[in-house]
């Protein structure tokens, strides 16, 4: 993965699905681009998804409008899990499920080290980028830390401001120009 790992939604993106978002980016080659949506949290639990984490308080996110009956993780722990995907220094993506349920279940991973999510979001191939030259979105870069310690609701706006300059204004943009 290249050093940025976000796309955040410009301020007055106008699609629903991608209002304010934040998008960790998983994937991208010649086929396309896949990422997370990262602060659109549901009211579901994962415990109401997943029956063997049925004590997991923790609300799933909308990952994306694709496939929303596939269920994604991403986990900053440096307990690896069989077979997940480092996107970034001590950031993971998926991996073996039994596993992680292990690792849970034994408290080698703690909640606070891990975000499921209901599907994902797709780009097919120059999508993305016909997108970007658009404006659409803003690439970005982020930590784990970053990520896992903002709240969903303040992400978008914390990580503006962080890139400062410009970026650092359009945080305060409000979503309707004319309130403005």
């Amino acid at each position: 993965m290249s050093e940025n790992n976000l796309l955040i939604s410009e301020p007055f993106l106008s699609d629903t699905n991608f209002l304010r978002s934040v998008i960790l980016l998983c994937e991208r080659n010649e086929e396309g681009a896949m990422g997370l949506v990262l602060n659109k949290p549901t009211d579901i639990l994962v415990g109401d998804v997943v029956k063997e984490l049925s004590e997991f308080e923790d609300r799933i996110y909308i990952g994306g409008p694709v496939a929303q009956n596939t269920l994604h993780f991403i986990h900053r722990h440096p307990m690896r899990i069989e077979g997940d995907i480092p996107l970034m220094n001590d950031l993971y993506w998926g991996g073996n499920f039994k596993d992680l349920l292990y690792k849970l279940k034994h408290r080698e991973i703690g909640t606070a080290d891990i975000r499921f999510f209901l599907g994902y979001s797709g780009w097919s191939d120059g999508q993305l980028d016909a997108e970007l030259e658009e404006n659409a979105w803003i690439e970005g870069a982020a930590t784990p830390e970053v990520l896992f310690e903002n709240a969903p609701e303040d992400l978008w706006r914390a990580i503006l401001k962080n890139m400062g300059g410009k970026y650092r204004e359009f945080a305060n943009y409000p979503i309707d120009p004319r309130m403005n």
